[in-house]
């Protein structure tokens, strides 16, 4: 995602990263950058610092809480943002004027850093779950899920977009004594899932097949 009010800057930018082969989604305001961070799961954020309608600093903290790295192209040079930005997580921080070349070569190095990195962080509709903690949120806020609810969201969320058979959801999940779950219990815990999470997560039942849940 790049973050950037300049059009010119923005265009030239989305040309160049077009080029290398990325995908890139182009905002302009903070406002859209945070509905994006919430609807989708990005490798990499380039965000400008100072905005119209806010900062930088507001979508950095939503992306880092996906474990997504961060580049920010800014004018700013003061001393003292520059080290609020690395203390705050942010992975690179390139001031205006720039050189395409050297910021492509800082996108790339990030991005195959990234791809060793295994994600302890999935995102799904407004909930993202750390599977080194085992703890899923809704915003910022901790949802207390029981084992197997947990395994349940997991499942899903590892199968975002598909259509999964109450069968291939049954093969997956155990009770705590490791005994296969029955198929009236998932219909249980299914419910229970759709009570704690609410809206965050919207868990569409394919009458007579199964279950899908889109991100």
């Amino acid at each position: 995602m790049l973050l950037e009010d300049d059009m010119m800057i923005a265009s030239g930018l989305v040309y160049a990263l077009n080029n290398e082969g990325y995908e890139v989604l182009h905002v302009c305001s903070i406002k859209d950058a945070l509905q994006a961070v919430k609807d989708t799961q990005f490798d990499l954020g380039i965000l400008d610092m100072q905005l119209p309608d806010g900062s930088g600093f507001e979508v950095c903290a939503k992306l880092k809480r996906k474990d997504t790295p961060v580049i920010f192209l800014t004018i700013v040079d003061d001393e003292s943002e520059v080290v609020r930005a690395f203390d705050e997580g942010v992975d690179d921080y390139v001031v205006k004027p720039f050189r395409i070349r050297e910021l492509l070569a800082r996108v790339k190095r990030r991005l195959n850093e990234q791809d060793g990195v295994n994600r302890e962080i999935i995102a799904l509709g407004e909930t993202s779950i750390n599977t080194t903690s085992g703890k899923v949120y809704i915003g910022e806020k901790s949802v207390e899920l029981t084992a197997l609810e947990y395994r349940l969201l997991l499942i899903f969320a590892r199968n975002q977009s598909k259509l999964l058979t109450r069968s291939q959801i049954l093969e997956q999940i155990w009770d705590v004594d490791g005994n296969y779950v029955e198929d009236n219990t998932l219909t249980v815990y299914v419910k229970r899932l759709r009570e704690k999470l609410g809206d965050a997560v919207k868990i569409e039942t394919v009458r007579g097949i199964g279950y899908r849940v889109d991100s």
